[in-house]
């Protein structure tokens, strides 16, 4: 009786020959691994840093907005240039103020050549610097939240009185050679003395007022005359509200000040939070997604590289595989199960650096770090795929390697 030839069984290849063979790959050559992990590591941890930080960010931008941005508006002089006629009353400070939601309000107006400025009297010589000077009411100085590095801010008394007192931003100040106001060093504007009666040292509204020099809305009247109309330097208002009372405090600005001719002015009102907030937001994700997304492709092209030369540093050995029976899905299996292991002890080692990085940079700006689970949660999945993608090609040049070709090198 005739007997029917052997069949031999195909070789197979378990989950565990996998990852056996995976893990040795790697401890067979430790420095070519933790470089390439390195290269994966710092990518994830670029994307976890990067949107971190964004979420961080935003939530600053956020709070800081709503403190300032939302609670300014601001009263324009709108009427024509021939007007003669001021257009804020004297007690438009005490008007404002008494609307409910107002916390501070004061008048200002920029004074048009009041000559220069210097901390002597100026000569043909030395004519000194042209600062700008500001005229403005007390309540000015408390809306842009001033605070002083020396000295004390002038309030209704001076304003009053015309008293020639001048308060100076911290720049101005510096370029005078100002630091102190003990003995109340005085200062020329256009030839006329001033007493230098305080430093401002940082505002959180209006910066320029830190290159500037501010006199009493009343001093400035009494020697340059009243604000100019219809002209960028017309007198406005800054009113500083509390949150929520912006629209309605900008409603009832006109009619307080003038209720015979609201007209009169132009109200500037914040624009609304959530509209400015989702801009900012989305133009700030867009561009750091897109950075991070090149940490990746940088730490990919890494590990690419480094799988390629395994592959060619091992054609004999895959080569020995092929005799030994293996298929060529098998050896491509095997190095998409190194890149990717690699891949993912770089995303987990990654995630972990990236977290840490955002906790710490949070903590140095005195911020409250926010961490999106839909970014960290997948961080290490991102580093695993990376790695696979990357160990695409080595793979497949592998698996076309004959093992008779492979045997004669």
């Amino acid at each position: 009786m005739r007997r029917s030839p052997r069949v031999v069984p195909p070789t197979r290849l378990s989950v565990r020959d996998v990852v056996d063979e995976a893990v040795a790959g790697m401890l067979a050559r430790p420095g070519r691994a933790a470089l390439t992990v390195l290269g994966t590591l710092l990518g994830v941890a670029a994307f976890v840093t990067v949107l971190g930080l964004t979420s961080t960010v935003e939530g600053q931008i956020s709070n800081r907005f709503t403190a300032l941005v939302a609670t300014e508006v601001v009263v324009q002089d709108a009427g024509p240039a021939a007007t003669t006629t001021a257009a804020f009353p004297e007690d438009a400070e005490r008007r404002l103020a008494g609307l409910n939601g107002v916390r501070s309000a004061g008048v200002f107006w920029e004074v048009p050549d009041p000559g220069p400025l210097d901390a002597r009297r100026p000569t043909t010589q030395d004519p000194g610097e042209n600062f700008k000077v500001l005229a403005a009411t007390p309540g000015y100085l408390r809306a842009i939240h001033a605070r002083l590095s020396a000295g004390r801010l002038f309030d209704a008394w001076h304003d009053a009185q015309h008293q020639r007192v001048v308060v100076l931003g911290s720049g101005a100040a510096g370029r005078l050679g100002i630091t102190w106001v003990d003995n109340q060093p005085a200062v020329f504007i256009g030839g006329t003395p001033f007493a230098v009666i305080g430093i401002v040292d940082d505002v959180d509204r209006r910066a320029d007022t830190l290159l500037s020099a501010v006199v009493p809305a009343g001093t400035a009247e009494s020697l340059w005359g009243p604000p100019p109309t219809g002209e960028s330097t017309s007198a406005q208002a800054l009113v500083d509200t509390r949150i929520g009372a912006a629209r309605q405090v900008g409603g009832e600005a006109p009619l307080a000040l003038r209720p015979e001719d609201p007209t009169r002015f132009k109200v500037v009102l914040p624009p609304d939070p959530q509209t400015l907030r989702q801009g900012v937001s989305t133009d700030l994700g867009t561009l750091f997604l897109a950075l991070a997304a090149v940490c990746l492709v940088i730490g990919a092209v890494g590990i690419a590289n480094t799988t390629l030369v395994a592959v060619l540093e091992r054609v004999a050995e895959i080569g020995l595989r092929r005799s030994l029976g293996a298929r060529r899905r098998h050896v491509a299996t095997h190095f998409l199960a190194e890149s990717g292991t690699l891949g993912l002890i770089g995303g987990l080692i990654g995630t972990s650096v990236g977290v840490a990085a955002v906790v710490a940079v949070a903590f140095w700006r005195d911020w409250t770090p926010i961490l999106q689970p839909a970014t960290v949660l997948p961080a290490p999945l991102v580093g695993a795929v990376t790695g696979l993608l990357a160990g695409l090609y080595p793979a497949w040049r592998a698996s076309r390697i004959e093992p008779a070709d492979a045997l004669r090198r």
